[in-house]
């Protein structure tokens, strides 16, 4: 007996993983990586997995974590994290990306730490939600991290030239984004030009201070670029020729460019070979003259975006002709002539996506003989196109029945009888949004056939019921996004349906379904993938439907919950504890007190908060609460607070990258629960 009690004892010490490859076990962790708790569960399994865990992992995105809610001292505080995150990159050696942008506060020390733990090894980082770094920083990434090749410093609002020189200094840079970084002129891009000479996608978006001469120094220079966004630029034709200088680009954005007009677009006549998407959105100044020069000298473009720009008339889809290889157009709130959709229809012969949001001028005719033509297409946009009737659903369905994507909120003409339509032909649909129409159970029945759809948007829809909801639940089990926003007649019955059929489901949106109770939170804690809650105005749920939802649904990230009056302090106890990935919460009208905000500054990824009319919040327990969060960046609150919160503490968040955002509103009664009309606190 005790010879096998040995024997025993011998077998439990040795661990049977030991037997696998290196290569296995780095398998085994691509499988685990959708989801980061697994992976965090199998490196505590042993040692070795551990290490294991430590050496596979090659992309990190860290968020800053708070030790304490007391009012220590900001050196400790700071100390603390800086010692937190040099461990963090000792524990992964072999990093390759690093994602800073839950880290609002990352500094010149912490692109030390960066740089020298990741050396060589680092090729991507993301620095897009920071304002506190400088050139200083960014100089020891491009001397130390000599291998990177994408950067990301969006946003950068503070960075001069000094810093464009820095970044200019990493030779072997592909992709550099720097949208909205305003404070940069040609003097830092013309330095970007002449050293990162491999980059191949290059961001310039909202970069008021460049003009032509930095983007003609970038087309004489970076013979390599591929995409390039240069939207929002106070840019004209000068710089024209020097991009016709870029024979690999493929993608040109020129989005809101006032001083590109149509003899800037007749001056190209040599046009791009290469280029296959074109976003010239938002041009004032440019008509049919302008997109008709242009297009004859681009024959190869795919994607064309003339959103908010020129009458789309028969001079406009005559001047598409040319483009053959064309298979998708938007032209979002353009007024269109129905002979211009004609034209389109015979024009456009590879046409596979078109969108018409909120244009005016879309009728039955118009849109019916376009899809007539187009039976291959792939994705319409309809939106707001208001004076469509059944008729023209029916030949969109009959003619495209390999639809994927069929967006039409508010298409207020047509009646129910099309959307049964819809799930008899259509049954390829991944998406599908018919907010605000007369959909009823009969077409939530028939759509419920649409096997492979994963988004279905049902806001508004005030003639379905659980009836209809059930059949979703039953037929759609690749439903990710479902959005019932003041579906008033929808309960407990089509959600737990949902739930139980639909387990994969990210996002729900139930706001202002008034019967929705705790039932439903604890029917949809079973989808473990659900990461965006919106339930505001649903008074009757309560904290203990959220705790459900805490402890269950480990990737929330987004949670909505103002006007549940019945939510209390001892929910935010269930997500303290729980939500350890939760970034945004709107906690406005609930019964959340001092006590339930102090515990949800525990959660160091919690980056935004609206806390509009809570009665139980005083300046001294938000003060605490507020200065407890770590990686807040951006609050909203009374307009009071601003007054009664001190102003140091104020300044000290702000300095600490928080935004405020205060607001004056009175309290306002509630409206007939009835009315499903935008209420003016909807927008906020």
């Amino acid at each position: 007996m005790k010879k096998q009690k040995c024997l025993i004892q011998e077998n439990n010490t040795s661990n049977p993983f030991d037997l696998l490859s290196e290569e296995i076990i780095f398998m085994i962790l691509d499988y685990l990586k959708p989801n980061p708790f697994d992976q965090k569960s199998f490196s505590l399994v042993s040692k070795s997995f551990y290490s294991f865990e430590s050496h596979h992992r090659k992309t990190l995105k860290p968020f800053p974590r708070t030790t304490t809610t007391s009012s220590s001292s900001h050196d400790h505080h700071h100390h603390h994290h800086h010692t937190t995150f040099k461990k963090l990159l000792k524990r992964y050696p072999f990093v390759t990306h690093l994602d800073l942008t839950l880290c609002p506060r990352i500094t010149d020390t912490y692109l030390s730490y960066i740089s020298n733990s990741c050396g060589a090894t680092l090729k991507s980082i993301d620095l897009s939600r920071s304002r506190f770094f400088t050139h200083v920083g960014l100089s020891c990434l491009a001397s130390k991290c000599v291998g990177l090749v994408d950067i990301d410093v969006s946003n950068g609002v503070h960075l001069n030239d000094t810093a464009a020189a820095a970044i200019a200094s990493c030779a072997n840079l592909e992709r550099l984004c720097l949208s909205r970084c305003k404070s940069l002129t040609d003097i830092g891009i013309g330095c970007i030009a002449v050293g990162c000479l491999k980059l191949k996608v290059l961001s310039l978006k909202w970069c008021l201070g460049v003009t032509d001469l930095g983007v003609a120094l970038i087309g004489v220079k970076c013979k390599q670029i591929r995409t390039l966004d240069l939207s929002h630029l106070l840019i004209t034709e000068k710089c024209l020729p020097s991009l016709l200088k870029l024979q690999y680009l493929e993608d040109l954005a020129l989005e809101g460019c006032c001083g590109i007009n149509d003899e800037s677009l007749i001056s190209l006549k040599q046009g791009w070979k290469s280029l296959k998407t074109l976003n010239i959105s938002h041009s004032e100044n440019v008509t049919h003259v302008g997109v008709s020069s242009l297009t004859s000298n681009i024959g190869c473009l795919q994607n064309l975006d003339l959103a908010y720009g020129p009458l789309v008339t028969n001079a406009i889809s005559e001047s598409l002709r040319k483009l053959s290889q064309l298979q998708s157009i938007r032209l979002d709130g353009c007024q269109v002539m129905c002979s211009g959709l004609k034209g389109i229809g015979s024009s456009c012969v590879s046409l596979k996506e078109l969108s018409l949001s909120k244009c005016s001028g879309v009728t039955d005719d118009g849109l019916s003989s376009i899809v007539m033509k187009h039976t291959d297409l792939k994705k319409l946009d309809i939106t707001c196109c208001r004076k469509i009737t059944q008729a023209s659903i029916a030949q969109v369905t009959k003619s495209c029945p390999s639809l994927i994507s069929l967006k039409m909120e508010s298409c207020t003409l047509v009646s129910s009888e099309a959307f049964v339509l819809i799930g008899q032909h259509c049954q390829f649909l991944e998406e599908l949004d018919v907010t605000d129409n007369d959909v009823d159970d009969e077409g939530l029945k028939s759509i419920s056939k649409c096997s492979e759809l994963s988004v279905l948007k049902l806001g508004i829809c005030l003639n379905i019921t659980d009836e209809g909801l059930v059949c979703i639940g039953n037929g759609c089990h690749k439903l990710m996004e479902l959005d019932l926003y003041r579906s008033i007649g929808i309960t407990d019955k089509g959600i737990s349906a949902v739930a139980d059929g639909c387990t994969t489901l990210e996002m729900i949106n139930v706001s202002y379904c008034e019967n929705i109770t705790d039932s439903s939170l604890i029917s949809l804690s079973n989808c473990s993938k659900l990461n965006t809650l919106e339930s505001r105005g649903c008074p009757l749920i309560t904290s203990l439907g959220l705790k459900a939802i805490a402890i269950r649904c480990k990737q929330l990230t987004k949670l909505d919950i103002k006007k549940c009056h019945n939510i209390d302090d001892s929910g935010m106890i269930s997500l303290a504890h729980f939500s350890q990935n939760l970034k945004q919460i709107n906690l406005s009208y609930s019964s959340v007190t001092d006590v339930g905000l102090l515990y949800l500054a525990s959660l160091g990824c919690l980056q935004s908060m609206t806390i509009l009319h809570m009665d139980g919040l005083t300046p001294t327990g938000l003060t605490a609460a507020l200065l407890g969060c770590g990686g807040l960046t951006k609050v909203k609150l009374q307009s009071l607070f601003r007054i009664l919160l001190p102003r140091l503490v104020l300044e000290h968040l702000e300095a600490r990258g928080c935004v405020f955002q205060w607001r004056d509103k009175v309290f306002q009664a509630e409206l007939d629960p009835k009315c499903w009309k935008l209420q003016a606190e909807d927008i906020e």
